[in-house]
């Protein structure tokens, strides 16, 4: 009877490798967005989970860019829709280096130009060796369980739910406040 037990354990674990995916890895992938852990500009860590409940929309933002001016959009949404959605912005170097600043310059630029007050998070990689978890989350369907994108350009927009589902993403050329993203507010 152990015999029995022994082989039944054996074909379960067999069983269980069998069931991943050509190139899946067995190690645990965080399957919530909720679960991901990110640091403020400041250096402070952010509780995604302190956000359930209500809409996200994940922005990487960029102080030289050509789309710059959309923090002036993207805090009004803010305080437009300050009770179901929090708008959350991740400072990102990777497109046309448009993003040099450390921190304090990045926080001080964004308060003095355009009055910001949403959060942005840590500068970051959104793309690439270095992506930082959030947007493999954000970019993967096997992660996020809706589509699969790649970042194109600063400026680009992730809309998660309530519950914590990608709903849609966005390129740098739709404007924070367009109907394709305040219709679902």
């Amino acid at each position: 009877m152990d015999g029995n037990k022994f082989f039944k354990i054996r074909d379960m674990k067999t069983i269980d490798k069998a069931k991943l995916a050509p190139g899946m890895s067995t190690e645990k992938v965080s399957a919530s967005v909720y679960d991901i852990a990110i640091n403020s500009l400041d250096g402070t860590p952010i509780l995604l989970s302190e956000f359930k409940g209500k809409k996200l929309l994940f922005v990487n933002v960029a102080s030289e860019c050509g789309f710059t001016k959309q923090y002036k959009d993207l805090q009004k949404l803010s305080d437009t829709y300050s009770d179901e959605l929090v708008v959350i912005g991740s400072p990102c170097n990777q497109f046309g280096k448009q993003e040099p600043g450390d921190a304090a310059q990045i926080q001080s630029f964004c308060e003095r130009n355009f009055g910001v007050t949403f959060l942005l998070t840590e500068k970051i990689d959104v793309k690439g060796g270095k992506q930082h978890p959030l947007y493999e989350w954000l970019t993967s369907k096997s992660l996020n369980g809706n589509k699969n994108s790649s970042v194109k350009w600063n400026f680009q927009k992730y809309l998660v739910d309530e519950k914590g589902r990608l709903i849609d993403y966005y390129f740098s050329i739709t404007k924070p406040m367009s109907s394709k993203i305040t219709r679902h507010l």
